[in-house]
C-alpha cells in the first residue's frame, strides 16, 4: 500500500493544479493583472457552476512542464476537469448553458455558441501598450479525427473597446499579422487528416501523459493592442463551444501576462528587414502625460545622463534600448523597449558613358542605364541605380533609357540596398571623339535568279571587317536603318540581313568599346545585278568523223572562264567530243553569269534496208530502216522531207530515198523501185498503152513469170520479167474488149494476183 502511494503521488505531480475557489476579484487584480500600471475596476464574470465548482478558477503547473507557472483558466466545462492526464474526452458543459453574443460577432458565427465563460474588467492604462500571454487548449484536436469533425472549431476571443466609447469589440486574439481569429481550425499542426493551418503557432497533439486533458494546444501567443494612457477600457475574455456542447475548451493565461508598456516602435534590426542606415539619427520618444520620471538603457546598462523622454540613437550604435518611466513618482514603472541594429554602408562606384553624336552639335541621347553594372559593381544586395540630374531632386530622370542631354554634364545615381538604404554616386556623360572614316560603298552581286537588286548580306562577315579595318581590337558594331536609331539603339538590323531598298541603300554602323560608344557612321550597301544576253542553254551537234565544233559567247564582257580541260578564258573554244560545257563571264563590276552548252553527238544515217509494199493498186507504201546517232528526216523525192520513215500511198516508180541528220552532219540516198499493174490498156496501135506489162519488173524480177487468163481461166499468155508484155491478141488475133486475168510468180515466189481491162 505505501507502494501505491508513492507512485500515485509521483504520476499526480505532472499535472496541472485547478483552484475553483479563488474569487474573481483575486484572479483578475491579483493574478492576472498585478501591475500598479494599471487601475482595475468593475470586474465581473459568466459562468456555470458545477455544484461546488467553476468553469473558471487559478492554476498552477506543479512540478509539470507545463508553460505558465501559474495563471486563470477559462473553460467551456468545469476548470478543475483540465487536471491531466489526458485519459477522456471532456463534454461537460449541459445544453442550457448559454453562448456568447460578443463572441459571436467577433468570430462571425452567428448564434451558434454554446457553453460560453466570460472574464470582463475595466482598467485605467498609464501606458500606451498593453498585452497578454494566453495557450488555446481544446478537446477539438483530435489526432484520430474523421472528415467531418475538421470544419468544428471552438474559439476564443479577448475583446477591447473604450469602455466610455460607441465603438464595435476589437478581438486581440488572432493569428499575428493577421485579422484570423485563433481557433483549431486556424492553428492546427500536421499529421492528421484535417488540414493545417498555422503551423508554426500550433504545439502538439497530446498523448495520455500530459499535464492537462486537452488533445492539443497552440504555443504560447500574446494579444496585444496600443491603446491611449488615461483613457478607461473595457476588456472582455470569452471562450465557448460552437455548434454544440461537446468537446470542451479552454483559455489560459499566464499569471502577471497582463504588462502595461511603453510602445517605442518596431524593431529595427537586420533581420527584420528594417535596420537603420548608415549614420543615421533615430530619435526614441516615450514621452507619456504627466510628472513622470525616465532612464534609458542600452544592452541593460544605464546610459548616463540619458533621462529625457526622447533619446536619439546615433553614431551608428546597435543595441536593445529600454525606458523605464515612473509615473508620478507613483509605484507605477512601466518599460519600453526596442533592438535598434544599423545596415552596412551603402557603396557604389562612379560611371562614365560616352555616348555618340550622329551630328556633332554636342546634343546627343544617353542611355544611363548601361551604367548600371559599374556602379554596383556585381553587388547582388544592390538594386538597380535610379538616375537623378540632381542630389536633391525628388523626381527621378523619367526616361533613363533615352535621356537628351549636351555633354559633358554630370548627373547622379541613386543605389539603395534592401533595407532601402542609399548612396548618390556621380555619373559622367562625354560624347565620343574619335575620327572613325566613313567607309567606301560596299558592293556585291545579285546571286539569285531574280536580278532584283536584292541581296542578304551577312553583316558580321561582310561588313563588320570594313568598317573596324585600321580601328582598335576588340570594338563590337551593331547595325540599325537610321542614325537616331543607332543613337538610341532601338530597332537593331539582324546579322543576316536583306536590303529592303533595291540595288542602293544607306545602314548605320554603332561602333562600341565595351559600354562606350565608339562611333556612328553611315554605311553604303550596293547590289549589283547581271544578266548576260542570250545566255539561256544551248544544245549544239558534233558529227561522227568531225574533228572539232566552235562554242562561243559574245566578245563584250570583262572576262570568261570555260569548264574545259584547258579552263580556257576566251569568248570561245573549239570542242572534239560531245558533253556539257559552260562560260562563266564577268561584268565590270565583278558580277558573274554562266551559259551552259549541251553538245551532243550525231552523223550521218546509214539506210540498212527498205520495205516497199507494192502491187497494191496505188497504196503501195515505203519503210525505211535506218541506224544512227542523229535525227533524221526522210524524203522520196530529195526536197519534200518528213520526220516519219514511213511513205503511204507511193505511185509505182523508181524512187531515190533520202534520209537526213537534222543537225547538218548529211544525208544518205538509197535507189528503189515501186511495182503495180496496169488497170487497164489499150492496144489501138496509137503508141499509148499499147501494151500491158509491168514497169521497171525487169530491174527488180527479170525471172519473174506472168501468165494472162480469160474469164474461163483460159491461158492466153506467159512471158518473164524480162519480157516486153502482152498486146492483147491470142494466136497473133485480137481479142475483144473485157477483162482479164493475171498471175505474177516473183523470183522470192511471192504471187500476186488480179485483173485488168482490155480497151478498144
Amino acid at each position: 500500500m505505501l507502494f501505491l502511494f508513492c507512485f500515485s503521488a509521483t504520476v499526480s505531480a505532472q499535472y496541472i493544479t485547478v483552484d475553483e475557489n479563488v474569487t474573481v476579484e483575486e484572479l483578475v487584480s491579483d493574478v492576472l493583472i498585478d501591475n500598479p500600471c494599471a487601475n482595475v475596476s468593475n470586474i465581473m464574470v459568466t459562468s456555470w457552476a458545477f455544484g461546488s465548482g467553476n468553469s473558471y478558477g487559478y492554476f498552477t503547473a506543479g512540478t509539470s512542464d507545463f508553460p505558465f507557472e501559474d495563471g486563470v483558466l477559462l473553460t467551456t466545462g468545469r476548470a478543475s476537469s483540465a487536471i491531466g492526464p489526458n485519459g477522456n474526452i471532456l463534454s461537460e458543459g449541459p445544453t442550457n448553458w448559454l453562448g456568447d453574443s460578443d463572441l459571436e460577432q467577433a468570430l462571425g458565427i452567428g448564434g451558434s455558441s454554446i457553453n460560453a465563460t466570460a472574464l470582463e474588467f475595466d482598467f485605467l492604462p498609464l501606458a500606451n501598450k498593453i498585452s497578454f500571454d494566453y495557450i488555446f487548449s481544446s478537446e477539438q484536436y483530435l489526432s484520430n479525427p474523421s472528415p467531418n469533425q475538421c470544419n468544428f472549431t471552438d474559439g476564443f476571443v479577448f475583446l477591447l473597446k473604450e469602455a466610455n466609447g460607441t465603438a464595435d469589440y476589437q478581438n486581440l486574439a488572432v493569428i499575428p499579422d493577421t485579422n484570423t481569429p485563433v481557433k483549431t481550425n486556424t492553428v492546427r499542426g500536421s499529421g492528421t487528416i484535417c488540414p493545417t493551418a498555422n503551423e508554426s503557432y500550433f504545439d502538439a497533439f497530446n498523448g495520455f501523459e500530459h499535464p492537462t486533458n486537452y488533445n492539443g494546444q497552440t504555443i504560447i501567443m500574446t494579444a496585444q493592442a496600443n491603446v491611449t494612457p488615461g483613457v478607461l477600457y473595457h476588456i472582455k475574455l470569452v471562450v465557448a463551444d460552437q455548434g454544440n456542447n461537446l468537446y470542451d475548451s479552454a483559455i489560459f493565461f499566464g499569471a502577471g501576462s497582463f504588462k502595461i508598456e511603453k510602445d517605442l516602435g518596431p524593431d529595427r534590426s537586420i533581420a527584420t528587414g528594417n535596420p537603420l542606415c548608415d549614420g543615421e539619427i533615430y530619435p526614441l520618444d516615450a514621452t507619456e502625460p504627466g510628472n513622470n520620471t525616465y532612464q534609458w538603457f542600452k544592452d541593460n546598462v544605464a546610459i548616463v545622463g540619458a533621462t529625457n523622454p526622447v533619446y536619439t540613437v546615433s553614431n551608428n550604435e546597435s543595441g536593445v534600448y529600454t525606458v523605464e518611466i515612473t509615473y508620478d513618482n507613483s509605484a507605477c514603472i512601466s518599460k519600453g523597449e526596442v533592438s535598434v541594429e544599423y545596415s552596412a554602408p551603402v557603396t557604389a562606384n562612379p560611371a562614365t558613358i560616352v555616348q555618340c553624336d550622329d551630328n556633332s552639335d554636342g546634343i546627343t541621347v544617353f542611355n544611363l542605364t548601361k551604367a548600371d553594372n559599374q556602379i554596383v559593381a556585381g553587388n547582388p544586395s544592390l538594386s538597380s541605380p535610379i538616375y537623378y540630374e540632381n542630389q536633391t531632386d525628388t523626381a527621378p530622370i523619367s526616361t533613363p533609357t533615352s535621356y537628351t542631354a549636351t555633354a559633358p554634364k554630370i548627373i547622379y545615381a541613386r543605389v539603395s540596398n534592401s533595407f532601402g538604404c542609399f548612396t548618390f554616386v556621380e555619373v559622367t556623360l562625354e560624347i565620343a571623339s574619335n575620327n572613325v572614316p566613313t567607309p567606301a560603298p560596299i558592293s556585291t552581286c545579285d546571286l539569285d535568279d531574280t536580278q532584283d537588286g536584292l541581296h542578304q548580306f551577312d553583316l558580321a562577315e561582310d561588313v563588320t571587317p570594313i568598317v573596324v579595318d585600321g580601328l582598335p581590337a576588340n570594338l563590337i558594331v551593331t547595325y540599325y536603318p537610321t542614325a537616331n536609331n543607332a543613337v538610341n539603339e532601338t530597332n537593331p538590323l539582324a546579322n543576316d540581313y536583306t536590303n529592303e531598298t533595291a540595288f542602293q541603300e544607306i545602314i548605320w554602323a554603332r561602333i562600341v568599346n565595351g559600354p562606350d560608344c565608339y562611333g556612328i557612321i553611315r554605311v553604303t550597301l550596293i547590289v549589283n545585278a547581271f544578266t548576260a544576253q542570250n545566255f539561256e542553254d544551248e544544245e549544239q551537234f558534233i558529227c561522227e568523223g568531225s574533228n572539232t565544233i566552235t562554242l562561243s559567247v559574245a566578245s563584250i564582257y570583262e572576262s570568261y572562264l570555260w569548264n574545259d580541260i584547258n579552263g580556257s578564258e576566251t569568248n570561245s573554244i573549239l570542242v572534239s567530243s560531245p558533253g556539257e560545257y559552260s562560260v562563266t563571264v564577268t561584268d565590270a563590276n565583278g558580277c558573274e553569269d554562266t551559259k551552259k552548252f549541251i553538245v551532243n553527238p550525231s552523223g550521218k544515217a546509214t539506210i540498212t534496208s527498205v520495205e516497199i509494199n507494192d502491187f497494191a493498186g496505188g497504196e503501195n507504201s515505203v519503210l525505211v530502216n535506218y541506224s544512227g546517232l542523229g535525227d533524221y528526216q526522210f524524203s522520196l523525192d530529195g526536197v519534200n522531207y518528213q520526220d516519219s520513215p514511213l511513205f503511204i500511198n507511193v505511185p509505182s516508180g523508181a524512187y531515190t530515198v533520202y534520209a537526213k541528220d537534222i543537225n547538218g552532219c548529211g544525208i544518205t540516198p538509197k535507189e528503189i523501185f515501186v511495182l503495180d499493174y496496169p488497170k487497164f490498156f489499150t492496144p489501138n496501135a496509137d503508141g499509148y498503152n499499147d501494151i500491158w506489162g509491168i514497169d521497171y519488173l525487169k530491174k527488180e524480177h527479170p525471172r519473174a513469170k506472168i501468165s494472162i487468163f480469160d474469164r474461163y481461166g483460159k491461158l492466153l499468155y506467159s512471158f518473164s520479167g524480162e519480157g516486153d508484155g502482152w498486146n492483147g491478141t491470142f494466136n497473133s488475133n485480137p481479142l475483144p474488149a473485157s477483162d482479164y486475168w493475171f498471175t505474177i510468180t516473183l523470183e522470192n515466189n511471192r504471187v500476186i494476183k488480179g485483173h485488168f481491162s482490155l480497151k478498144r
